[in-house]
This record gives structure tokens, sequence and C-alpha cells, in this order.
């Protein structure tokens, strides 16, 4: 009898053990791939939100007139895919110059402004001079005054400096990027200044510092930053709307919107030009694709 009670205090505590394990799995389990499903239903469906608008323009773009203007709205129109829209478009407009024109003045847009951010943020990060903080303070405060607030400001100020219709006038008033220099610089200090205590040592002055130890540790959050101020840059309307007269010098978006029918609005090509201002973004998108989700997931761009 002393074997068998000896036996039943070793196995009832090894079974209880198994329940008890069994019983904090399961609701364990359950609310969390609940969670995971609700979660991919609600993305899923915001994404599906987000796209068909750019379906519907897609597909209206690839329409007729008539079927465009059509009071019983379809993907497919009457007639068929064409692409008359687009035909009309490339006929009436400069669309090749005005890409090249967005083109150059982006990628000026976005070296100007990351040498200009990157050497205000490495200074904020590492040097101490008077008035440091106060400075800073003011470049954080400048992220929440709307830009639109300093058009007429920076208007009259190319106007004095005679840079209406030319192409400074349409750069140097988009290189000035406060959120850029706050996120730089807090990339900057993360960087362990042992490193550059090191470079000190061997000679090594501030600028050699920065071109051969702070930039080459900071390529993932330059290529962030690149990749958005480019993309702002070719999506920025309003200022090239008001300082560029020329065809000749227009940006694409500014560009399209010249191509107007005498006839009133003409849907399709409406569309068709909606859709030839976002392909080069899009191609830029599938190009970049992990750079942008990273930068968005580590330096807070997605409200840009």
């Amino acid at each position: 009898m002393a074997t068998i009670s000896h036996t039943e205090t070793v196995t009832v505590p090894r079974e209880q053990r198994a329940r008890r394990v069994h019983r904090a799995r399961v609701p364990g389990q359950k609310p969390f791939a609940l969670l995971r499903v609700v979660a991919f239903v609600i993305l899923a469906l915001l994404a599906i939100g987000w796209l068909l608008p750019f379906l519907w323009a897609l597909a209206t773009a690839f329409k007729t007139e008539t079927d465009a203007a059509s009071g019983d709205p379809s993907w497919i129109g009457a007639s068929g895919p064409t692409t008359e829209a687009f035909a009309a478009i490339l006929a009436q407009g400069n669309v090749y110059l005005w890409a090249l024109n967005s083109l150059w003045t982006s990628l000026a847009v976005t070296v100007i402004t990351l040498a200009i951010s990157s050497l205000a943020a490495y200074a904020f990060s590492r040097l101490d001079f008077t008035g440091r903080r106060w400075l800073f303070a003011l470049i954080i405060a400048s992220i929440v005054v709307p830009p639109q607030v300093l058009i007429i400001p920076l208007f009259y100020e190319m106007l004095a400096f005679d840079m209406i219709d030319t192409h400074w006038g349409l750069i140097l008033p988009q290189v000035v990027a406060p959120a850029m220099v706050f996120i730089l610089k807090k990339f900057f200090d993360a960087i362990p200044i042992e490193l550059e205590d090191a470079a000190r040592v061997d000679g090594a002055g501030r600028l050699r510092i920065f071109w051969s130890i702070v930039l080459p540790l900071s390529r993932p959050i330059l290529a962030s930053v690149a990749i958005f101020v480019f993309i702002a840059a070719w999506n920025n309307f309003l200022w090239p709307f008001l300082v560029i007269n020329d065809t000749t010098l227009m940006t694409l978006p500014v560009g399209l919107q010249t191509v107007i029918s005498a006839y009133g609005v003409q849907y399709a090509q409406v569309m068709a030009q909606a859709v030839l201002a976002a392909l080069p973004l899009i191609i830029v998108f599938i190009i970049f694709q992990k750079q942008i989700v990273k930068g968005v997931a580590t330096s807070g761009f997605g409200g840009q």
C-alpha cells in the first residue's frame, strides 16, 4: 500500500500540470488568432477602399468620352477599351518636356534638401553653440506652419530676386524642410560619439568625420528622406502653378492641367492626366518599396 500511495503522489501532480498547461494555452491562442483575423480583414477593407478610386480612374482613362460621360457607369465601356484619351493628352500638350522638368526639379530639390538638412541636423546633434536649443525649438515649431501661409511672402521674395519663371525660383523655396532636420538630428544622436572621437584622434576634422563616418552610417535614413522629398517635390502643384507661367518650364502636374478641352469637362482625358501624373511615382514606389515602408515605420513619415 505504501507503494501505491507513493505512485499516486507522483502521477497526480503531473496530470494536473498537463491540464493547467492545456487550459493556459487554448484561451491564449484563440483571442490572438481572432485578433489577427480581424486586423487582416480591416486592413484588407482599407486597402480595397484605397485602390477602388485608382482602379476606377484607370478604367475611365481607357474609355471613350461618350462611355465616360454615360449615366450608366461600368468598369468597361460599351465601345471597349481604348487609348484615345491618352493619345489626345499626348497630342495636345508637351508631356515629355513637362515630365523632364518635373524630374530635374524633383532631383534638384532632393539633393539640395539632403545637403542642407543633414548639415543642419549634424550641427544640432554634435555642436554646442549659443542659442542652440532655442533655434532647434524654432525649427520644430515651424513644422506645424502650413506651407500655404508662406506662399505670398515667398512669391514676393522670388519677384524681388527676379526668379519668376525660372528653374531656381521653382526649386529654392522647396528645399527648406524642418521635419527632415528633426528626423536626421534624432538619427545622428543615436550614432556612438566614440566613433567620432577615434577619428578626431587620428586628425580628422568635422567635415571629414561627417563625410566619412556619419553619412555612411546614415544611408538608410538618408534614403528614406530622399524618397519622400522626391515624391513631395514631384506632387507639388500649388507653388509651380503660381511661379511658372512659361509652358516650357512647367512641371507635369501643372502642365497637364493646361490641357483642357474647349468643349467642357472630358472625363476620360482628366483620368488619363491623373494616371500619367501618378505613373512615375508608382514606378518609384515599386523600385524603392522596401525603403519607403522602412521609412514610414521608423521615421514617422506616414502623415507627410
